[in-house]
């Protein structure tokens, strides 16, 4: 939960704050290029897949950028895990990222950051107080900011072949609070997100989204609209993930990778043998040789003089 921002730390000081659409950036002097340009990305980005363009609505969104810790946990009542890249709070429709610490947040992933929370907003503001379970919003949230890539799979790849991935139910009664497992239930969740748009397209998701808004019940819309309870979709996703992202595709993808580089390894040598004869051939060409010409004839006197 964020804390109310009208703290004594933020009315020490002059914070200044840039609008673009719904989303009105917060920030503090220094900070002006970054927002700047925050703000400048945003435009044109600030629609979601399966729901409406005006989501956000005329209320608006109030980002914060966080300039050091003190700000920052002045702004998110210092609940938030020292790893995380942001939070958001849909109910005050405040978003909050720490611009201090580029390894949490590196720059080129800060427009990515934010749209993940603003897709949280977004999603929360659709569906008003319908309860969302949490592999679902924190999946809907990273395969709208387009975070679920190929390396998000082969991050997936290794967490099943270690053996550390949670059921799904657990994502929805008991997230994670360690950074390792908290990462690999962003990714399960990610991917079941994925595999749901991969059999029904953004149609059935933004059918899904409108009879869980009209019905307030996320299990009854699911069913009315994949035809699945949560217990078979469950074990169609589990059977997927293991057959897209187990350890047969790793022990497959190691052995396709080997072989390529086998085979790059023996063009490389059949290279370096014929630069090798050419460079030999070259040494020979240029080198005296064994018996030169003016030592197989004898010297002749000249004419006496």
């Amino acid at each position: 939960m964020i804390a109310p921002a009208l703290t004594a730390l933020l009315l020490a000081v002059q914070l200044q704050s840039v609008t673009t659409g719904p989303v009105r950036i917060h920030y503090w002097p220094e900070q002006e290029s970054l927002a700047l340009r925050v703000a400048e990305r945003l435009e044109g980005t600030l629609e979601f897949p399966g729901l409406p363009a005006d989501v956000l609505g005329d209320s608006g969104v109030q980002v914060w950028l966080a300039p050091n810790p003190e700000a920052w946990d002045s702004l998110t009542g210092g609940a938030v895990p020292e790893w995380g890249a942001g939070v958001a709070d849909p109910d005050r429709g405040m978003i909050v990222l720490p611009t201090y610490d580029w390894e949490r947040t590196p720059p080129h992933r800060l427009q990515t950051t934010l749209r993940h929370e603003l897709a949280h907003v977004a999603l929360q503001r659709w569906l008003g107080p319908a309860r969302t379970p949490r592999w679902f919003t924190e999946g809907y949230a990273q395969w709208a900011a387009g975070e679920w890539s190929p390396e998000s799979a082969w991050r997936l790849r290794l967490a099943l072949f270690s053996d550390r991935t949670p059921p799904l139910d657990s994502l929805t009664l008991d997230w994670p609070v360690g950074e390792a497992e908290a990462r690999v239930a962003y990714l399960l969740s990610a991917s079941a997100l994925a595999y749901l748009v991969d059999r029904s397209g953004e149609r059935g998701l933004r059918v899904l989204l409108e009879r869980w808004r009209r019905t307030a019940d996320f299990d009854q819309a699911f069913r009315s609209t994949y035809g699945l309870t949560m217990g078979q979709f469950e074990e169609d996703w589990r059977a997927h993930v293991k057959k897209r992202y187990g350890w047969t595709v790793i022990l497959g993808q190691s052995m396709v990778f080997w072989a390529i580089a086998a085979v790059l390894l023996l063009v490389l040598i059949v290279i370096r043998r014929r630069r090798d004869r050419a460079r030999l051939a070259r040494l020979r060409a240029t080198e005296p040789p064994d018996a030169p010409a003016y030592w197989e004839h004898p010297f002749e006197d000249g004419p006496e003089g």
